[in-house]
């Protein structure tokens, strides 16, 4: 009897046989943010594959506009940055510049079709915008995405606005969230894009984390008219389920709950599926006591009428901005020999949760465990919280001594002086005066999301970094600024947590403001303030008389300026913590004095490295495949030390070329990395940093990676999206 023997072949080998004996391939389209509904960032395409990435090269680039110098220079926006991920139709790109003008190409040349600017008879706004979405109904065909406060509608085939869709084409994303009090002077915008079922547009909304903030209801939208449909309330109404985990008075007044990160859509089921962020105020939470239902909560919605379907809450009674950054992940998986439809969602603090998604019950088995309870005078901590056993962390999830960085000894014995007078060794420690260090705030998993390819292998890219925050009394920080000018005093009150009592920034995230009238005009100043900008948000609920004396103090040589201790110097404040204003009741008696990355005198993280990883996880298994360093310090290697990884902001695109795509990492490069080992196998030196997640499609039988390298954070800006294809192709 003849033996016969059985060769294997990778998955991207098969493919490239399958199409050799089809003839040409159809086009693939790239139609919704995240590569389907279901935001999977996964592509079966294989044309680039393992056996000839290493060949990839430019295509074509398309210059969308925009400055490049530093922190956006040439008088735009000072924290420019392309975080869109593009969508490709019918053989058109769609994409968005830095200043959130809507554009089409042709996506086989990178030529211009139109653009449509948002702004042209509005104050701009230029908030973050990472994406769009795609709808079409017969011959009407619309791209709807965000700017500043406002949703639109735009016609696909010419970038004119829908005149019959709410307000000549622009829905105010005001609407429906002033049930309960007054918002229309608050921070409003949208980061991520809509979802839609069948004539539902649903979205969520990025607010304020202070105690001004906007509620972040969820609202379903008629995709015809922009008529508003329903709203789910984050935060529970009397009468409501969750309404008894919150104060009885919270919903007239508390902000926050909000889904900044996307959505992702099953639509056999008709359910919607997200995340929500911390309640109002980050950091303290006296004034709610309670597990605070629907925070930091996954949530599964009927699509059509905004009922609840189930929950599961992540974080009870967030203390520590635990927001959930992404969109879940929609995904199938074999567990015991059975088929289960699951959703992946991945968190700020590197947990990675599998949930059924019919029921919402864990995949893999959960832990509620006693966590400290002793917080600021009137806090009430929760007292236990869940750590998932399976899979493992993606990121550290406390810090000790033993975890300090190693890559000196002159940057461990700086970091120790500080991280010493601080409390740690505990990740749900309460905030306090005396400093906690805290890791989560930028990452574990960012906005960027993961990518699911079709053998339930789970691929993210995680941050691994401390901060420092140390709260203040609001009695005390009043003493501070009684003697200071009105300018600087109301600085500090509104700014100085974010760029610094020395206003430096940070030289990432947060810009800095020294010598700003050299490089932007009073005028401009005074829009960023009354409008926001980015992650800054709106101070139009300040008087202009005191906007006016904050732009007088940031002009000024900082004579008389803010006096801080040699400790707080040390650790100045820097973070993304919005002082509190008089809107509401709610003034926390205790915010944010210090909320900065913890690192050493040279900027780099005060842990131990890596840095930065890209992972693979078998969700059927819960166990990890691999764990690489993502990004490089090429200083840090002329020294010997080894490859360290960086935070990277954007995600990872997976093919059945057996390859992940990915940029995000301060050193501005774009690479390929194995899917089975992890091992990389092509990189790119962009123009600038691609803090974006990258797309591919085929056209014409050539597939292309496209990503948009817009730079910012803190380095060079630009306005670039660059297609890659093979040579020949």
């Amino acid at each position: 009897m003849t033996k016969i023997q059985i060769v294997r072949f990778p998955v991207w080998i098969i493919f490239l046989l399958a199409a050799g004996c089809s003839g040409p391939e159809p086009d693939t389209e790239w139609r919704d943010y995240g590569g389907n509904k279901a935001g999977n960032r996964y592509s079966p395409l294989s044309q680039i594959n393992l056996g000839n990435v290493q060949t990839l090269r430019p295509a074509w680039t398309y210059h969308s506009g925009g400055s490049t110098g530093k922190n956006g220079g040439g008088g735009q926006s000072p924290d420019q940055e392309i975080q869109c991920q593009p969508i490709v139709v019918r053989g058109v790109l769609y994409g968005l510049d830095p200043a959130l003008k809507l554009f089409a190409l042709d996506a086989a040349t990178g030529r211009e079709l139109w653009k449509f600017d948002p702004f042209s008879n509005l104050t701009p706004r230029y908030t973050r915008s990472r994406g769009m979405t795609y709808w079409e109904d017969g011959k009407d065909k619309r791209i709807f995405f965000t700017a500043g406060s406002g949703l639109y509608a735009v016609d696909a085939a010419t970038g004119k606005p829908i005149p019959d869709f709410a307000e000549a084409g622009r829905l105010s994303l005001y609407t429906g969230l002033g049930i309960n009090h007054d918002v229309g002077n608050l921070y409003v915008a949208a980061t991520s894009p809509a979802v839609i079922y069948r004539n539902i547009l649903i979205i969520g909304s990025a607010v304020s984390e202070a105690g001004n903030a906007a509620p972040g209801y969820v609202r379903g939208f008629d995709v015809h008219t922009g008529k508003l449909v329903w709203t789910f309330h984050t935060i529970p109404q009397p009468g409501e389920p969750g309404y008894e985990t919150w104060p009885k008075d919270a919903y007239q007044w508390a902000g926050g709950v909000n889904n900044w990160g996307g959505m992702a859509l099953d639509e056999k089921r008709g359910l919607v599926y997200f995340g929500t962020g911390s309640p109002s105020s980050d950091f303290y939470g006296g004034a709610r006591a309670g597990m605070n239902l629907y925070a930091n909560c996954i949530l599964a919605l009927q699509a059509q009428t905004g009922k609840l379907k189930w929950y599961y809450q992540t974080i009870h009674h967030d203390l520590w901005d635990c927001d959930i950054p992404c969109p879940p992940n929609l995904t199938s998986i074999v567990r015991n020999g059975n088929k289960e439809d699951v959703l992946v969602q991945s968190t700020k603090d590197g947990l990675v949760y599998v949930l059924d998604r019919d029921d919402g019950h864990s995949v893999f088995p959960v832990a509620e465990r006693p966590v400290p309870t002793a917080g600021l005078p009137g806090e009430h901590p929760w007292p236990v919280q869940k750590f998932p056993v399976k899979p493992a962390p993606l990121c550290n999830q406390f810090m000790t001594d033993s975890d300090i960085t190693n890559i000196s000894k002159e940057a461990h014995d700086y970091v120790e002086r500080i991280f010493s007078r601080t409390s740690h060794n505990e990740k749900f420690s309460p905030p306090s005066t005396k400093g906690t260090v805290l890791i989560g705030y930028s990452g574990g998993a960012e906005w960027g999301g993961n990518a699911v390819d079709s053998n339930g292998i789970f691929y993210q890219n995680s941050n691994n970094a401390p901060w420092l925050l140390r709260m203040i009394s609001r009695e005390d920080q009043q003493q501070e600024i009684a003697a200071l000018s009105r300018g600087n005093g109301l600085y500090i009150s509104n700014c100085a947590s974010c760029h610094g009592a020395d206003r430096r920034g940070n030289g990432q995230e947060v810009p800095e403001l020294l010598h700003i009238k050299t490089r932007l005009p009073q005028a401009e100043i005074a829009r960023v303030l009354k409008t926001g900008q980015g992650r800054m948000p709106s101070f139009q609920m300040l008087p202009e008389a005191d906007r006016q004396a904050i732009i007088n103090f940031l002009e000024s040589d900082m004579r008389g300026r803010y006096r801080a201790s040699a400790e707080h110097k040390e650790t100045t404040a820097r973070a993304d913590q919005k002082k509190p204003v008089p809107v509401f009741p709610y003034k926390p008696p205790y915010f944010s004095r210090v909320w900065e990355k913890l690192t050493d005198s040279n900027g780099y993280p005060g842990i131990k490295p890596p840095w930065g990883t890209l992972s693979a996880i078998d969700l059927n298994t819960g166990e990890y495949k691999w764990r690489v360093p993502l990004g490089e310090y090429a200083e840090l290697i002329k020294k010997g030390i080894p490859v360290t990884g960086m935070e990277s902001y954007g995600g990872p695109l997976a093919t059945a070329g057996g390859l992940v795509f990915i940029a995000g990492t301060r050193d501005e490069k774009i690479r390929a990395f194995d899917s089975r080992t992890g091992k990389k196998v092509w990189e790119y030196q962009l123009p600038a940093g691609g803090f974006a997640t990258p797309i591919t499609y085929r056209l014409a039988g050539i597939q292309y990676i496209v990503i948009a390298a817009g730079g910012g954070r803190g380095l060079k800006s630009s306005g670039d999206y660059i297609a890659f294809a093979l040579p020949g192709k």
